[in-house]
């Protein structure tokens, strides 16, 4: 499993977390901003008037309505993301990378309704009579310029739907299953594969249905796990009040310099918060990758930029709303840079050669600091790790999650101490069965489980993480499990979709018990393979998009004189 991590992680080394990305994903969302004219902001209010049905015909074309469609877009981006990425975001970059979630949001809010425009202005009826579109369509159907020539780009169209199927499995499967059934095993102890079970049954039930079922499932489910969110966040913040203000004021203070060391918390460089908040901030909303688009491309209308602005409304309230109340949870908490007992993962730990580290001194923890940055390696310890009734007895520091962890035992497999060698190579124990509990800090889900026994409810909110990020991950995998299928319609048509749907429900049962670590990483990978195809194609199209924009204007006045056009 280590050995597949360090290898996933080059590759996404090379593109997701490539400095380059983050730059990429921003740039083209702020051109589009600046070139449209801020419609994010203009168009808003508008946006809310399209969601309620005003402007509807009912010769409108396409299987959902608008707030169908926006919720299944909706329950496709609000999910581990909200829970487990902006815990993970500070967990990595500190209270200045839930700004830089913010700035990609209000960015993001203009890249989704450019793409889902164009998507929708391209999309097609499938043989099976349902609408198919998304960035794939738009890129096969729309007419480029290239040295002169019209052509369409659809090699770029088959590279985007190859990756949404990936993608599907590595944003909208593996992830989300694996949060469920860990915050399970916390909170209740069940079993990581049990979880995994009854929940595969029940996927496997509702996208046999197809959009339709899938549309009148989250049009009542994410309003409701919302709400119950809802209630534990604000249950822990108004517990916590006092720490508030202090919180605000830590997300913007260290926007430019990055965050300080706090606690166990062993401080964050500006380039390292920039970077895992803009990189959780995708992952969050999802802008610019280009799968809201095709569940938008659902959507009754008769002309496209009306459902665009529809998109507007989803990282405002995946995000901005949302990621904001929760990072502000975690904060104010205070839980975010204390260690908590835990168990190890093999991919989170490195067990250093000597005694001499410490995390209480200025030294100490510029010395660690600069060792899990990678900008001084400290040396690593190989050779037997000696272990007396379950503590370690040779001379080295364990580090876990970021942090130097504390009170480290190792337990046999059936959980007594243990007591024998085990063979460490480059700090890393090799084909050891062991676990390694103790203090270090935590991330993801469990870190804002742990959070949410910090209010009202006292340990009781740990059952509303459970139950919130039980619902927002399997509405999630819902919805990704339609991208998918769209996406393996428009490569070998819609008679492969039932094979698809097969291997999807059995990849979500195993990733209820696989390394956390691994899952997140693959899920930066399969990110960056939609999104930088989707955002070449958008960005070929400005000069349409603009045109769009205009049209639709036109025809606006002529059918509604008494409202307002906002051109």
């Amino acid at each position: 499993m280590q050995q597949l991590n360090d290898f996933l992680s080059l590759i996404d080394s090379y593109i997701g977390s490539a400095g380059w990305f983050p730059f990429t994903l921003l740039g083209v969302g702020l051109f589009f901003t600046i070139y449209l004219k801020f419609p994010q902001i203009r168009f808003f209010r508008f946006a809310m008037k399209v969601v309620k049905g005003k402007f509807d015909r009912k010769e409108d074309e396409g299987d959902t309505s608008h707030f169908q469609a926006l919720t299944t877009a909706l329950s496709g981006t609000v999910g581990t993301g909200n829970i487990a990425g902006v815990a993970f975001a500070i967990h990595l970059g500190g209270p200045a990378a839930l700004f830089w979630m913010l700035v990609t949001a209000g960015i993001g809010m203009c890249t989704k309704f450019v793409e889902v425009t164009l998507s929708h202005k391209y999309r097609e009826k499938a043989s099976d009579g349902t609408m198919a579109g998304g960035p794939m369509y738009y890129m096969k159907n729309a007419r480029f310029d290239l040295f002169g020539k019209r052509v369409n780009m659809k090699w770029l169209a088959v590279v985007f739907a190859i990756a949404t199927v990936l993608s599907a499995f590595g944003t909208g499967s593996l992830p989300q299953i694996n949060s469920i059934s860990t915050s399970m095993e916390a909170t209740f102890g069940i079993e990581l594969w049990i979880t995994g079970a009854v929940l595969a049954v029940l996927l496997g039930i509702v996208i046999i249905g197809g959009i339709k079922r899938i549309a009148a499932i989250t049009e009542k489910l994410v309003p409701t796990m919302a709400i119950i969110y809802f209630i534990g966040c604000f249950a822990v913040i108004l517990a916590n009040l006092g720490n508030i203000l202090p919180s605000i004021v830590a997300i913007f203070a260290d926007v430019f310099t990055g965050s300080a060391a706090t606690g166990g918390f062993l401080g964050a460089t500006l380039a390292f918060a920039f970077d895992r908040g803009v990189n959780r901030g995708l992952f969050s909303n999802e802008a610019g990758q280009g799968s809201a688009p095709i569940a938008h491309a659902s959507a009754k209308a008769h002309e496209p930029v009306s459902e665009g602005m529809v998109a507007i409304l989803e990282p405002f309230i995946d995000t901005i709303i949302i990621c904001t109340i929760t990072g502000l949870t975690l904060l104010s908490s205070g839980v975010w840079n204390e260690k908590h007992i835990n168990n190890f993962q093999d991919s989170d730990m490195e067990i250093l050669a000597g005694t001499n580290y410490t995390d209480e001194t200025e030294a100490g923890i510029t010395t660690l600091s600069k060792h899990i940055t990678n900008i001084e390696e400290q040396p690593l310890y190989s050779g037997q790790l000696e272990v007396s009734n379950g503590k370690i007895t040779s001379a080295v520091s364990v580090i876990h999650a970021r942090s130097l962890a504390e009170n480290v035992e190792v337990l046999n497999e059936s959980d007594q101490p243990y007591t024998g060698s085990i063979s460490i190579e480059n700090g890393k124990p090799q084909n050891s069965s062991e676990k390694f509990v103790g203090q270090s800090l935590v991330h993801s889900a469990p870190l804002t489980t742990i959070a949410f026994t910090k209010g009202f409810f006292g340990d009781y909110g740990q059952y509303i993480v459970s139950i919130g990020l039980l619902l927002f991950a399997f509405s999630t995998a819902i919805s990704w499990s339609y991208y998918g299928d769209r996406a393996m319609t428009f490569l070998w048509g819609s008679g492969s979709v039932k094979y698809f749907r097969i291997v999807y429900v059995a990849a979500f049962f195993l990733a209820s018990f696989q390394d956390t670590t691994i899952i997140w990483t693959l899920s930066g990978i399969t990110i960056a393979l939609m999104t930088l195809p989707n955002l070449v194609g958008i960005f070929w199209l400005r000069k349409e998009m603009k045109s769009t924009i205009s049209d639709f204007w036109k025809g606006f006045k002529k059918e509604f004189p008494e409202e307002k056009a906002l051109e």
